[in-house]
């Protein structure tokens, strides 16, 4: 069977962990829906892989299952990296690509875009030009080279287009479109599930929150891999606690390491409200409901300014500037001391509630879809597809 070139080839849209399913879940919608509809072949690198939790979530978002999975599963970043790229190529053999699409900014990111770019297929990253400025992150250096090597950038807010021309960008290859993650939030909203139900499907005693409540996630190496660093974390927490009662959905690598620090007892207060790590719809619920979400999370900090629910970000950095100047997020880096001062200025005065950023309205993978149709349809044209 021959493999099928120019626009009879599928786009490959690859998701690698759980953030990347948000964003493209409404993008692979619209591309099925534009007239004339784009094939696309969803690729799950199983980057991240927890069989229950990937398909709770490809439920809770109307995603169709993988056409395909390369199940490299976990490892070192150099190892990871290579797996994925190793997996993937032959994707492009077996199946064509009119352009590799990929999101965010994961290993499996990064791995895709090289192969795709070595093959001179279109590489499409949506989601780009976000900067933290902070090289130690790997996430950061995932964005910077796979923006290099992109042929079309899309990206979530105005400043990403003057970082991407500080890196010697054309200007003509980054296209404003919004975040596509809210289209995702908005469409799930009716959906989530509201906290109430939640706890007390956890065992856990609902009337506690009767009063307010915040939600809590913490997931960073840089943040839980140190006891210095987390043991401090975790008593801010605790003094805030006294006063509103906190939901924490505690993720695999931050409760391993707090049992491995003699921490975990901290969380044994009435306090906090502990669960495992959630499906998308109950972290909507808890999050729309929430007096305030305090995280190292980037996307939380993107969904409660959609929400407009104050968020207290335990980061020195964030890639996300417009959370910041625009919407409800509060960038507090770890110093326990000022975790507690800006949960504290929210509990007096209701804290930030900002506004939604532009375009940050539901319909950015329809321009997304729009777009890339008419760019493909130029660029094939060009090289005489």
């Amino acid at each position: 069977m021959s493999v099928p070139t120019g626009a009879a080839a599928p786009i490959l849209c690859v998701v690698g962990a759980r953030p990347n399913y948000m964003k493209v879940a409404p993008i692979i919608r619209a591309l099925a829906a534009h007239q004339p509809p784009l094939r696309t072949l969803l690729v799950h690198t199983g980057q991240h892989y927890d069989p229950a939790m990937k398909d709770r979530l490809f439920a809770d978002l109307g995603l169709p299952e993988p056409d395909v999975n390369l199940a490299v599963g976990s490892g070192s970043h150099a190892v990871q990296t290579a797996e994925v790229m190793k997996r993937f190529e032959p994707i492009i053999d077996e199946h064509g690509a009119r352009a590799v699409l990929v999101v965010g900014d994961v290993n499996s990111t990064l791995a895709c875009a090289l192969v795709a770019a070595k093959r001179h297929v279109p590489v499409v990253h949506v989601e780009s030009g976000l900067r933290s400025d902070d090289r130690r992150m790997p996430e950061e250096i995932n964005r910077v080279l796979t923006d290099q090597i992109s042929d079309l950038l899309y990206t979530t807010e105005r400043s990403a287009h003057d970082n991407l021309a500080r890196e010697g960008i054309a200007a003509e290859r980054a296209v404003f479109v919004g975040n596509v993650m809210i289209d995702s939030l908005l469409a799930s909203l009716p959906k989530a599930v509201p906290p109430a139900d939640l706890l007390a499907g956890a065992g856990l005693d609902a009337s506690r929150i009767g009063g307010g409540y915040g939600v809590v996630t913490l997931h960073r190496p840089s943040n839980v891999d140190h006891p210095d660093t987390l043991g401090p974390i975790i008593d801010a927490l605790r003094h805030i606690s006294a006063r509103l009662p906190l939901v924490f959905a505690l993720h695999p690598r931050t409760r391993n390491n707090l049992e491995r620090f003699g921490l975990l007892a901290k969380l044994d207060s009435s306090g906090f409200l502990v669960l495992p790590p959630q499906g998308y719809l109950e972290m909507l619920g808890l999050m729309s409901g929430a007096s305030m979400v305090l995280t190292d999370s980037g996307g939380i900090q993107e969904e409660t300014t959609a929400l407009g629910v104050p968020c207290v970000t335990i980061r020195e950095n964030t890639e996300r500037p417009i959370t910041v100047e625009q919407g409800t997020n509060t960038l507090v880096g770890i110093s326990p001391q000022a975790i507690i001062d800006a949960a504290d200025v929210i509990l007096a005065g209701g804290g930030k509630r900002g506004r939604v950023p532009e375009l940050w309205d539901g319909h950015t993978a329809e321009r997304i879809a729009a777009h890339l149709s008419a760019w493909l349809e130029t660029h094939e044209r060009a090289a005489g597809a």
